[in-house]
Parts: C-alpha cells; sequence; structure tokens
C-alpha cells in the first residue's frame, strides 16, 4: 500500500486524511455540517450527509494531494461513539441515524435500570450507570415508540459499522465502541444476552464484533468507481474516536493522558489490563489497541463553545472570513482580555447533560454570577474556563482511581488554542502538550490502524511512538492557583446545588 486513508467519523464534521508509508501527512479535508435537533432532547442526522460529507471529502483530499486514485490503498476509521442506526434486511436505513448527545430515552433508561443494577451494567460494559445516552436505552425506545421500524431490523449498527458496510458489505464492529451500547460484554468479549433479551433483539441482529486491525475485506468495485478509486482499497476496522485521536498523539502506554475539545470534551487515559472506578463514576472501554483499555470519560463541552460562537458571536462569525482569521481566534483575542475567573462567572456547559465524574443525564448548562460589569468576552472565557474545569473533574476521577496522569496531550480543534491550553494547564495543574499532528490526530489514528492493519507496521505501539512528534508545551503556572481552585469548589457546588432542580420528565 502506498497510501493511508483515515477517516474520521465527527459529531459536527467528517474528516478525511491521506498519509504515507512514513506517516506524513500529505492532505486533509474537513466537511461540517448541522445536526437535527427538533427538541432539547432529540437529536439526529440523515445518514446520507454523513456518506455525502466523506464523498466530498474524499474527492478533495485526492485532489489537493495529487494523488493518483488508482494507486492501492488502506482505509480505516475513527468514529463518534453511540450514534446509533437501523437497518432493513436489505441495509437500507429505516431513519435518521440517532446522535450519541440524543437524549430523549429517559424512561426507558428508567425502566432498564429498574431490570439491571448499575453495579451490574458496570461490571459488564464498563459504564458506571444506565444513562439515556447509551444505545441500549435508544433500542427500547424505538421499540416503544416506532414499532413499524423496530418490525423491520435487519441490523442495528454503530456508525462505524455502517460504513464498514457500505465499503465492503460485511457486517462487522469492534469492542472500543461498542463498549459503551450495553450491549457488549467488554471482559468476556461477546454480547451480553440478558441485555439483548430484555431490549427483544437478537445477537443475529448485531454485527460480528473483531478486533481493531483486523482487515475486513476490500473496498467493493461498485463504491470504489463511485468514489473515484481504482486501486485495490484494503478496509481495516477502526475504533472509537477519543481511541484513534489517543494513538495519534502517542497515548498508547500508561501514565499519558490525552484530552479532545471537539464536539465533546473527551478524556484518555490507556490500561494494560481492565480498573472498574469502585466508585461508580469513571467509564472503561475496550481499547482498540488489541488486548488494552481505556479510561474514557465524555461531556458535551465542545458543543457548548460552538453555540456560543453561533448564538453569541455573530459578529465574529461575519468578520473572520475578511480578516482571514477562525471566528475562534477572535473570540480567543476578545477572552485573553479578561483575568482569570472571569470576574467571577461560572459556566456549568451542560447542554445535553454531565458525563463523567460528575455522571447526570439531566444537567442543563447554567451561567452563575452574571452582573452589569461582565461583557461578551467575560462570557467567552468563562465558558472556556468552564469546560477546562470539567476536564479537571475527570483527572481529578482517574487520580481517586489511582490511575496516574503525568502528561496532559492536546487534540482536535481545542488545541489550536493557546489561550485554552493554558487555562487548562493552570486548572488541572499538569502541563499541556500540543503534539504536531493535534488537529488531525484521530485521522491519523486511524490511519495507524490501518498500516497495522497491512502489516506496514508491527504494532500500533511501535508506530505511534515512532512517529508522533511534540510541537510546544503549556506549562502549569502557579499564579491562579487559587482563583482556579476557587472556580473549582464553585463547579462543584453548583453542580450539587442545582441537582434536585435540574429538570426531568
Amino acid at each position: 500500500m502506498k497510501y493511508f486513508i483515515g477517516l474520521d467519523l465527527g459529531t459536527t464534521a467528517i474528516k478525511v486524511g491521506i498519509f504515507d508509508q512514513t506517516g506524513r501527512k500529505i492532505s486533509v479535508s474537513t466537511q461540517e455540517y448541522s445536526l437535527i435537533t427538533p427538541s432539547a432532547l432529540i437529536v439526529e442526522q440523515d445518514i446520507n450527509v454523513y456518506w455525502d460529507s466523506f464523498r466530498k471529502g474524499l474527492t478533495e483530499v485526492l485532489a489537493q494531494s495529487g494523488v493518483n486514485g488508482q494507486d492501492d490503498m488502506a482505509l480505516s476509521i475513527s468514529a463518534q461513539s453511540e450514534t446509533l442506526l437501523f437497518v432493513d434486511e436489505a441495509g437500507e436505513p429505516l431513519r435518521n441515524a440517532i446522535v450519541w448527545m440524543d437524549n430523549r430515552a429517559q424512561v426507558e433508561a428508567l425502566e432498564l435500570g429498574r431490570r439491571f443494577s448499575n453495579k451490574e451494567v458496570q461490571a459488564v460494559s464498563g459504564q458506571p450507570e444506565m444513562l439515556a445516552t447509551w444505545p441500549a436505552p435508544k433500542v427500547l425506545w424505538v421499540k416503544n415508540n416506532e414499532p413499524h421500524v423496530f418490525s423491520k431490523i435487519g441490523k442495528i449498527l454503530l456508525l462505524e459499522d455502517y460504513f464498514i458496510y457500505r465499503f465492503t458489505g460485511t457486517y462487522c464492529g469492534e469492542g472500543s465502541l461498542w463498549s459503551s451500547t450495553l450491549m457488549w460484554d467488554i471482559v468476556k468479549q461477546r454480547y451480553w444476552s440478558e441485555m439483548l433479551e430484555a431490549l427483544g433483539v437478537t445477537e443475529a441482529q448485531l454485527p460480528k464484533i473483531v478486533e481493531s486491525t483486523t482487515p475486513v475485506g476490500k473496498m467493493l468495485p461498485e463504491v470504489t468507481r463511485e468514489l473515484g478509486l481504482g486501486g485495490d482499497v484494503q478496509v481495516v476496522m477502526g475504533g472509537l474516536d477519543q481511541a484513534c485521536g489517543a494513538i495519534g498523539v502517542g497515548n498508547v502506554r500508561e501514565g499519558i493522558f490525552s484530552e479532545s475539545t471537539g464536539a465533546a470534551l473527551a478524556a484518555c487515559a490507556m490500561l494494560d489490563h481492565p480498573v472498574f472506578d469502585p466508585k461508580g463514576q469513571m467509564p472503561l472501554f475496550y481499547s482498540c489497541i488489541p488486548g488494552k483499555y481505556i479510561i474514557c470519560a465524555f461531556s458535551s463541552g465542545g458543543i457548548a463553545h460552538k453555540w456560543l460562537r453561533d448564538v453569541l458571536c455573530a459578529e465574529e462569525k461575519d468578520i473572520s472570513p475578511r480578516m482571514g482569521w477562525s471566528a475562534y481566534r477572535l473570540m480567543d483575542q476578545e477572552a485573553a482580555a479578561v483575568p482569570a475567573g472571569s470576574d467571577g462567572l461560572v459556566v456549568l456547559p451542560h447542554f445535553m447533560g454531565s458525563g463523567a465524574p460528575d455522571v447526570d443525564q439531566y444537567a442543563k448548562c447554567m451561567i452563575y454570577g452574571l452582573g452589569l460589569s461582565h461583557t461578551k468576552a467575560h462570557l467567552i472565557r468563562a465558558f472556556m474556563e468552564g469546560i477546562a474545569v470539567v476536564l479537571a473533574r475527570m483527572v481529578e476521577g482517574l487520580e481517586a482511581m489511582e490511575v496516574p496522569v503525568r502528561e496532559i496531550r492536546s487534540l482536535s480543534g481545542g488545541a489550536k488554542s493557546a489561550l485554552w491550553c493554558q487555562i487548562k494547564a493552570n486548572i488541572t495543574g499538569r502541563d499541556v502538550w500540543v503534539m504536531k499532528n493535534a488537529e488531525d490526530a484521530a485521522c491519523f489514528g486511524a490511519a495507524i490502524l490501518a498500516g497495522v492493519g497491512v502489516g506496514l507496521w508491527t504494532s500500533v505501539e511501535a508506530a505511534a511512538e515512532s512517529m508522533v512528534e511534540k510541537d510546544k508545551v503549556f506549562a502549569a503556572e502557579s499564579k491562579n492557583r487559587n482563583v482556579y481552585a476557587k472556580l473549582l469548589e464553585s463547579y462543584k457546588l453548583l453542580m450539587d446545588t442545582c441537582k434536585p432542580i435540574f429538570p426531568k420528565l
């Protein structure tokens, strides 16, 4: 194989990256799209949007890179977790995809929670609590509310599985994504039969689970023609986007902690064996490095920053093309003029519930302490600090489990903000490293999986450690330690105080 394609199926954008045999990035394309959000609880996407965005992105990177589409290639996928699809016996979608942030299945989560205790759910799936965001309650929601869809289900798939099927005609999935479905046993590595029975589905309606890095077949001829490819394209099983991103920044050994601030805030710590949180707070996933595990905590942090841009920073969006800067860069410039702590402004950045270790599916965004002296710049910084506080809580959750966090490696869109990286370093008390490929780390991680799958590299660890390079470090500063310690305590107090008033069904 001369080239390796890393496909990153994100929440609000798809990235397609092409890399050569040395791991050098040749070209990357990003295709953004909006989600379908008809209510506060419902988040969906037209499946054709995903496919069309990928096709457009691939066309763009081929044109930009000058890579000959007739060359042999290998492809692997980095995919958002929990986004759920239902197809009929012919593989045709039965409805829109239900995106991971969707929170409609709260009644079903309560119903399943009465049947399976949190302790039992954690022991099997690694997830410490039954939540409406997990796919199992959503499957039950479809059964209860859309029986016309449920009766026609041929396969229940995650987004990665659907793309594997579209590419090869084969129904395959893997453990890092299926960990949080609550339908797969991460230790025994088999489907959880009791849960399937409770949902009214059979194992035959689910994909075959294989290890990441497994070659699953060559791309179908009709698909290569549609995509403008002419050579053999070997499709290799990928993994969870955050796990791929961790690989892309060299987080392949214990002690390194990677954080990604995209649509979601996610953090990963690599483990050589499963470690279950005795407090029932931090989720455990199977890794896309065969035989390893990760503690991977999620929260809807990054989407809050995007909301701030789209709703309150229209001026920045309007002038950014004329200046040649992104709206986020202009927002950073404004926030940098505000002192640490945002003059007492505190934000709980939870638009779609809060994640570990402060798990609450009902949590909402809250702006506390707003006064006449505060400006838009204060709000921007307070949102950035609020999301950084969530990251600090994730670090605290790992420390409570005696999982070491020696350094933080930042990736995804948030890594482009020097201000945000410094805020994260100061609030967590850890140096934050940005890697040279931080923005495209998930694509690069997927490309590494593809390369290992076709035998170019002997292992994921060896490939990542030989190719990943550090770019810059943001050292934790002591000057704002007291301000941020107070902010962290205010966040905890507000979460505890507001818990009874977060609206429930």
